[in-house]
C-alpha cells in the first residue's frame, strides 16, 4: 500500500514538472518590456519542439503555456499583434516578451528593438 501511495505521488509530481507553463492564461494581463528576436534564430527548435519562423506571428514567454494566444500592444503607438506562444524566454532579465521578427515589424518597433508593451491573453 504504501509503496502504491509513494509511485502515485512521484507520477504526479512529475507530472506537474512537465506541465507547459505555470501562469494562467485566462484574464492574464501584464505590462513591460517587449523585445525581438529574428534570422540569427531562424530554423532552430523553439521550447515547444517547432522550428522558429521570423516571419510567423509567434513569442516567447516565461510562464503561458504553449500554444497560447496574446495580444501584444506597443503602449508607444497603440499598434497591436497577436502572437501565438510557442517558445520559453525572454532570457534578459527586465523583459515580459521575446516576439519573433514579423510581430515587431507590426508593432512598428524593429528599429527601437525594445518597447513598452500590454500582453493580454486570448480566450
Amino acid at each position: 500500500m504504501l509503496r502504491s501511495l509513494l509511485l502515485t505521488s512521484l507520477i504526479l509530481l512529475l507530472t506537474g514538472c512537465a506541465s507547459q507553463g505555470g501562469a494562467d492564461p485566462h484574464g492574464y494581463r501584464a505590462e513591460g518590456q517587449a523585445s525581438w528576436y529574428g534570422a540569427e534564430h531562424q530554423g532552430r527548435k523553439t521550447a515547444s519542439g517547432e522550428r522558429f519562423d521570423q516571419n510567423a506571428l509567434t513569442a516567447a514567454h516565461r510562464e503561458l503555456p504553449f500554444g497560447t494566444r496574446v495580444r501584444v500592444t506597443n503602449l508607444n503607438n497603440s499598434k497591436s499583434v497577436i502572437v501565438r506562444i510557442n517558445d520559453r524566454g525572454p532570457h534578459t532579465r527586465n523583459r515580459l516578451i521575446d516576439l519573433s521578427q514579423q510581430a515587431a515589424k507590426q508593432l512598428d518597433m524593429l528599429r527601437a528593438g525594445v518597447a513598452p508593451v500590454r500582453v493580454e491573453a486570448l480566450e
